[in-house]
């Protein structure tokens, strides 16, 4: 498998697979994004549990959505099952939304075999698939996978100010145009408007035609539109950036998508970087 997506039709074909751990990764807070609420909350057969704001978020840190330690991460993943030989497929009830942050956490903390499901809980449900009304409470045996930061993958503010004028390294903001512009306020108290100095401008938005991902061609075009000089295989390195570090992850894995790699988010986001009065703002 060569794609970090994969399509309802494979997901369907393999529910019965013992490799599979299949993960919702809905958060019950939308920033953004209006929310998808169903009278009676459904998951894909076999469906295990994370929670990004609880047992997958660092509460020591002051980021308001901070990466797990490694070992929260192992304790959790070891919860679920999760093996150095597992596939794991994430999914969310909007689509596209929190699913490629928990991508990221595992990619980052060393689990290569993971994926997401591309249209998430929503297009499973207009496909009329099959579905049952409560998720799996427990996996079938522990887990042993062990999670190690891979610290070039999640980069802080002190990363991003260093690199400010760097030619070599890029942040992409995945925030409405509004809120990079300081249009319109933050929605979160005490932190500033604008952005990140030398920052480019993605609303995630743009990525995605409804519950999925753009064909790769064209987010081929989108990247190629945004910076004609960031090309795929050139030794740029992409730094993401969104609200809370949420929406980020949906344009990196993009990004990904469309063939780029040394990419990072940064953690933390502009939440982090608006609310420090010593970080300059454009």
């Amino acid at each position: 498998m060569t794609s970090p997506l994969v399509t309802t039709d494979w997901l369907q074909e393999n529910l019965d697979n013992d490799r599979l751990v299949l993960i919702d990764a809905s958060m019950a807070t939308v920033i953004g994004k209006e929310p998808i609420v169903y009278d009676h909350p459904v998951w894909i057969p076999g469906s295990l549990q994370i929670d990004l704001e609880g047992t997958l978020c660092n509460k020591e840190s002051s980021q308001l959505h901070a990466f797990p330690t490694e070992d929260q991460f192992t304790q959790e993943v070891r919860r679920l099952g999760i093996t150095p030989e597992s596939m794991v497929v994430l999914y969310d009830n909007q689509g596209i939304y929190s699913a490629p942050r928990a991508w990221w956490i595992l990619r980052s903390m060393g689990l290569d075999n993971v994926f997401v499901l591309d249209g998430g809980l929503p297009l499973w449900l207009a496909e009329g698939r099959e579905t049952v009304s409560a998720p799996v409470q427990e996996a079938a045996f522990s887990g042993s996978l062990s999670g190690r930061l891979d610290c070039e993958r999640v980069r802080d503010s002190a990363f991003v100010y260093q690199h400010l004028d760097d030619e070599q390294v890029s942040v992409i903001d995945a925030r409405s145009r509004a809120r990079f512009l300081a249009q319109t306020p933050e929605p979160r108290p005490g932190v500033r408007g604008g952005h990140i100095p030398n920052s480019l401008n993605l609303p995630f938005t743009e990525v995605l035609d409804g519950y999925r991902f753009k064909p790769v061609s064209e987010l081929k075009t989108t990247f190629n539109q945004l910076a004609p000089n960031l090309q795929p295989g050139n030794g740029h390195q992409l730094v993401f950036s969104c609200g809370s570090g949420i929406t980020a992850c949906i344009i990196l894995l993009a990004a990904e998508l469309a063939g780029y790699d040394q990419l990072s988010l940064y953690d933390g986001s502009w939440a982090d970087w608006g609310s420090d009065e010593s970080l300059p703002v454009a």
